[in-house]
């Protein structure tokens, strides 16, 4: 992290200047309903990106304590760093390492371990799997918000009531927010508000919409224990079917005492809900040692438990829009995690994805407020997520299909278990990929860099940073601020000098219609197009000096250089980032990076048209530059 750019200032670096935006009458640009991992998700990268005015609304009168979600995909953790907080993450999480799959032996009288594997394949991500409770990563996003310049903190104890548009008022979006605990009412104003308020969202019912799917009718319970056992893979995750009791999940928790199972419990009837069987903790704790026989388990203490019916349900739209009248009008009323989507646990991936979808609206909404780009970029937001969640109800469904298949044989939960395999890298967060549209161009020159897939996340490598040797993951130089990335990769000739590519392309941004992009802000010219270099040589022979003004750039009131846009190839054995993301070496390629890390298009470094036409498309016109 960069800091001591307006001069120094003692301190933790984390603590931004106060800098609260505000309207005296209440009126904001985002208001946003749920203080979720979507919702804090949302509000958080709202606050980095700044020149949004935010208010977060929640029912409950404080933070969360005891989280229900506890699995963090890799994606997520790559987002983490993003957002600053991945170093907290890791120091307090359970590091998912490896899994193993226990299933009846031969003739079913024992258990056995019928494998043992690596959770995450090599070189899938620079970050690791992790478990952590929800209410932590609430924690960490709190403080991020509340660290802002905005020093945002949520309302609590505030309930929608409802809302309505009108298009003729400077605030379209009016909001009923009751305040509970005082009796009192307050109609909010704002630009758009976004319902991160779970699967019974007052949002989403508000538009008219309804989570549309079928229960698997299979009930499930879930809890959180201190035990004493001697099941040898308990600090494992682990996949454990028995021959006739059923089927659990061990998810090993933070602490080093703590694990999560989830215990699968007996078939719904048809107008049966999970509340009406009163699951105790008791019943729970029965069932997970009749599942894990001949191990034994000891139940010390119950920390949380709950029994869920297994369901698949997705809402048919994530915006006010209606198909009819798409591209008439832009959205102004958002859905986003539980509020447009709900799933089973077991692959990990309710808060995962919902912090995903917000990530994913965040950065288009500050372009938009902040007149940055047309407001038709919302509606990619509905046609990138939905289809997103239509992928994970079917991925889940078949999951929880073959985790809870009857009668099976050793041969189904083998099935079982190359179907967990073959999708670790679904459940890692990382096999998104967005389809073509206004911000994810085509694939004509993806040769250039076969490992930086069009429409996937930017897939980080190791480099060195020139100026002061530091081996680093590139990736960790993009933060969450709502900048676009250019990651210029240079050819084996170039080394920074005039008469080199990487010059002539820098010359070509900073001279050509772009070049307002670099000069919107007097002392910050990459504002809101950020651009990297990395070259090929070492970084022992290449000279910080020599490089174009644009990776050296004259920031802040002092005038300060900006000395952390260059880097190098790591020469070290399996380090090389030419190597390991297929990027042209004779050729080169210049990567163009949205907000979110999702590579949008391959390009010859010469092809400074291309990439003149690609960010000249997002821009408003006069009329929409102030919505």
């Amino acid at each position: 992290m960069q800091f001591h750019l307006s001069g120094f200032r003692p301190g933790d670096p984390d603590v931004f200047e106060p800098n609260p935006v505000s309207r005296a009458d209440g009126a904001c640009d985002v208001a946003i309903v749920g203080c979720g991992p979507a919702g804090l998700t949302l509000a958080t990268q709202l606050v980095a990106v700044g020149g949004v005015t935010v208010r977060l609304f929640e029912r409950k009168t404080g933070p969360l304590q005891l989280g229900q979600a506890d699995g963090i995909a890799c994606r997520s953790m790559e987002m983490f760093e993003a957002f600053g907080i991945a170093e907290q993450v890791r120091r307090e999480a359970y590091w998912v390492n490896e899994t193993s799959f226990w299933r009846p032996d031969s003739d079913g009288t024992t258990l056995i371990r019928a494998d043992r594997i690596q959770d995450v394949e090599d070189d899938l991500s620079h970050q690791p799997h992790t478990i952590l409770s929800q209410a932590r990563i609430h924690d960490f996003l709190l403080e991020r918000m509340a660290q802002s310049p905005h020093r945002l903190t949520p309302e609590y104890g505030s309930r929608l009531a409802g809302f309505h548009r009108d298009d003729t008022r400077g605030y379209p979006i009016t909001a009923r927010v009751s305040r509970d605990t005082a009796g009192t009412w307050e109609n909010v104003s704002c630009r758009y508000l976004v319902g991160c308020d779970g699967a019974r969202s007052a949002v989403r019912q508000g538009l008219g919409l309804a989570l549309e799917g079928e229960s698997a009718r299979q009930l499930w319970g879930v809890m959180d224990v201190l035990a004493v056992t001697d099941f040898p893979d308990i600090r494992l995750k682990c996949a454990v079917q028995s021959a006739s009791a059923g089927s659990l999940l061990i998810i090993p928790r933070e602490g080093g005492y703590l694990v999560r199972l989830y215990i699968e419990l007996d078939t719904l009837g048809t107008d049966e809900r999970a509340a009406d069987r009163n699951v105790t903790a008791e019943d729970l704790a029965a069932r997970a040692r009749a599942i894990l026989a001949p191990f034994t388990f000891e139940v010390k203490s119950v920390v949380w438990c709950s029994a869920y019916e297994v369901g698949q349900r997705v809402c048919p739209r994530f915006d006010d829009i209606a198909p009819e009248a798409r591209g008439e009008t832009h959205p102004r009323v958002f859905i986003a995690g539980d509020a447009c989507h709900t799933h089973s646990p077991k692959a990990g991936q309710g808060m995962n994805v919902s912090m995903a979808d917000a990530f994913n609206l965040g950065w288009k909404l500050a372009s938009v407020v902040r007149g940055h780009a047309a407001p038709t970029l919302l509606d990619t937001y509905t046609s990138e997520r939905q289809a997103k969640a239509r992928e994970l109800i079917d991925f889940d469904r078949e999951m929880a299909r073959l985790f809870s298949r009857r009668g099976r044989s050793g041969e189904d939960a083998a099935v079982f278990q190359r179907y967990f395999q073959q999708h670790g890298r679904y459940t890692a967060g990382v096999e998104t990929h967005y389809g073509p549209s206004d911000i994810i161009a085509d694939t004509a020159h993806q040769a250039l860099a076969a490992g930086l897939v069009v429409g996937k996340r930017f897939h980080s490598a190791p480099v060195v940073r020139l100026a002061d040797a530091k081996p680093m993951q590139l990736a960790e130089a993009f933060s969450a601020d709502g900048r676009w990335r250019v990651v210029a990769f240079a050819n084996a000739s170039d080394d920074g000098g005039e008469c080199g590519e990487m010059a002539a392309l820098c010359h070509s941004l900073t001279s050509s219609c772009l070049s307002h992009w670099f000069q919107a802000q007097a002392q910050d010219v990459d504002a809101r197009i950020d651009v990297r270099a990395v070259f090929q040589q070492s970084h022992r022979t290449l000279d910080i000096q020599a490089m174009h003004p644009l990776l050296r750039p004259e920031k802040g009131p002092l005038g300060l250089i900006d000395y952390e846009k260059v880097f190098c190839a790591d020469h070290r054995a399996g380090h090389d980032i030419y190597a390991r993301r297929g990027i042209d070496r004779e050729r080169g390629a210049m990567i163009v990076v949205r907000p979110d890390h999702y590579v949008s298009c391959v390009l010859p470094l010469s092809d400074t048209d291309a990439l003149e036409a690609f960010f000249s498309a997002l821009e408003p016109c006069d009329c929409t530059a102030s919505s």
